[in-house]
């Protein structure tokens, strides 16, 4: 279930970004400061990050995942500085394949794992979902709205 979620709200995220016109989207402040290759990175980061997750679980190491992080913005600043040096092609291949990798792993696992606590105290499934589905649902409505 939590797969579908995700690929319908990347859905609904890159048709959002797409329908854009492309100097809007490729100028800086599109969603932020960020024009859409730094907000792709961006997903295609914290879809890796949950994919991160599932595979400490898995392992049995849930107690070591994220511990003592930079914080959000240091890592969103470390992305979007990446993304800006990087062609728009190679940032959106970049993001479906964590998006990709994140979904298999949430086809392939067992359930139950979503139940574990990490070390912030939220569950694998509370992780998943805010940087999965709910963060592209999120993304995908301001988006939504600069269309507006």
């Amino acid at each position: 279930m939590l797969a579908d979620e995700l690929e319908h709200a990347r859905q609904r995220f890159f048709a959002a970004l797409d329908a854009l016109p492309p100097a809007r989207r490729d100028a800086p402040g599109l969603i932020g400061e960020w024009s859409s290759r730094e907000l792709v990175a961006h997903m295609g980061y914290w879809a890796g990050h949950t994919t991160e997750a599932i595979h400490h679980v898995e392992q049995g190491r849930a107690d070591a995942f994220d511990v003592d992080p930079p914080s959000t913005d240091e890592r969103n600043a470390t992305v979007a500085r990446v993304a800006r040096e990087t062609d728009p092609a190679t940032v959106r291949r970049r993001e479906e394949a964590s998006a990709q990798a994140l979904v298999i792993r949430l086809q392939r696992m067992d359930p139950a794992l979503l139940d574990v606590v990490l070390p912030d105290g939220g569950t694998l499934e509370e992780q998943v979902r805010v940087d999965g589905p709910d963060h592209y649902a999120e993304h995908a409505a301001e988006l939504e709205a600069v269309a507006r």
